[in-house]
């Protein structure tokens, strides 16, 4: 039982650090899921759970740090009996947050490990459960298996590493949330070619299946029997499919989508007007006053017209404005307003609004 223990302990602890420092690397991502989950339950359960929804940010920072201070007490056998026990609560809270999401069909990515791995629903569901399983293994040993040959670690050293691990943690996600996350796994990164990525890379290739008299049978090409009825088509490889699916601008004009592709652009991103750092908005300004001609300056928001006008006009900006779906805007900088530069559709710099570019930095990156 004692190897089970241990075995258990380092898969939990080392699963549990994994999951905590890629969240840590962007809050601001777990922050956004975060609110996606209070207006479902608020839709489902009640307006209770909108009064969560300012408070999602520091949450979010808590539950990725808690994340890794678990999993490092975990592994040094720090106060186990109370480390296994919040072990415990937490993964019965993710456990019901991803079988609901997988039940349910309310939210598609759980977000468990960020946006470097994405996981189905019933797939963060189908893990939860085994931590679930290994977690129990672990509590049942300490509560009723009197923790025969365990030692803990309740020792001052385990307090200060205990006590740095969390300070650590803490002025890793603050720091990623005033600037920007360590590193990117999101669709729209540096280097990044967004009309390439929004294409296959190769003829996406389709299965019929059919079914003639009680049994199936599988097609390439789609039969032309009348006798056959179609039950489902499925991708043979989906590894082909455009990575990019959800970048559209327009103005009430029409479409600017394939116009954003053509020459070099700096894009001021403001996800909502009423939530934009004011501040940063006179250093955007005198920026945008010092560009060169060959660098065309525009905003994407997802505020309605009428109110951006308003706003533009107070603010003295006056730039031409596309539209933008708020998640999409949300996916490519983590940061409002935030700073993109793209080069021909190519994303070439991102800069949070405390990270400023200078115009020569701009020109270099244009010029490459």
């Amino acid at each position: 039982m004692k190897a089970i223990f241990n075995v258990s302990r380092i898969l939990v602890g080392g699963l549990f650090i994994f999951s905590g420092l890629i969240k840590i690397n962007d809050p601001v991502g777990t922050a956004i899921k975060l609110e996606e989950y209070f207006h479902v339950f608020a839709e489902d359960f009640g307006d209770l759970f909108l009064a969560f929804v300012p408070y999602v940010l520091p949450l979010s920072i808590f539950l990725c740090v808690l994340e890794v201070i678990l999993g490092v007490a975990l592994l040094i056998k720090y106060r186990l009996r109370i480390t296994v026990a919040l072990l415990m609560l937490t993964i019965v809270f993710f456990t019901f947050l991803t079988f609901y999401s997988a039940y349910f069909n309310k939210v598609t990515d759980c977000g468990c490990f960020g946006d470097a791995i994405k996981l189905t629903p019933w797939e963060s569901f189908s893990k939860d459960v085994i931590l679930l399983i290994l977690i129990f293994i672990m509590a049942l040993y300490l509560y009723a298996g009197g923790r025969k040959g365990i030692t803990f670690n309740k020792s001052k050293a385990a307090d200060f590493v205990m006590l740095g691990v969390t300070v650590v943690c803490v002025g890793i996600a603050i720091y990623a949330v005033e600037h920007l996350p360590y590193l990117d796994f999101r669709a729209y990164k540096v280097g990044t070619s967004i009309p390439t990525d929004m294409q296959a890379s190769e003829p996406l290739q389709y299965e019929y299946i059919m079914v003639k008299d009680g049994k199936e049978e599988a097609f390439r090409d789609y039969p032309t029997d009348p006798a056959y009825e179609f039950k489902e088509m499925k991708l043979l490889n989906p590894e082909a499919q455009a990575k990019i699916t959800d970048y559209n601008l327009w103005n009430d004009e029409g479409d600017f989508t394939e116009q954003s592709f053509v020459g070099s652009k700096l894009a001021f991103i403001m996800y909502n007007t009423d939530k934009t750092d004011a501040e940063s908005l006179e250093e955007i300004k005198s920026l945008l006053a010092r560009l060169p001609a060959n660098i065309e300056p525009v905003i994407l928001t997802s505020t309605s017209g009428q109110k951006l006008d308003s706003f533009l006009k107070e603010k003295g900006l006056n730039v031409p404005y596309y539209f933008a779906d708020a998640t999409v805007l949300k996916t490519i900088i983590r940061s409002n307003p935030g700073i993109v530069l793209l080069d021909e559709g190519t994303v070439k710099g991102k800069w949070h609004y405390n990270d400023l570019p200078s115009v020569a930095e701009i020109n270099r990156l244009a010029a490459r």
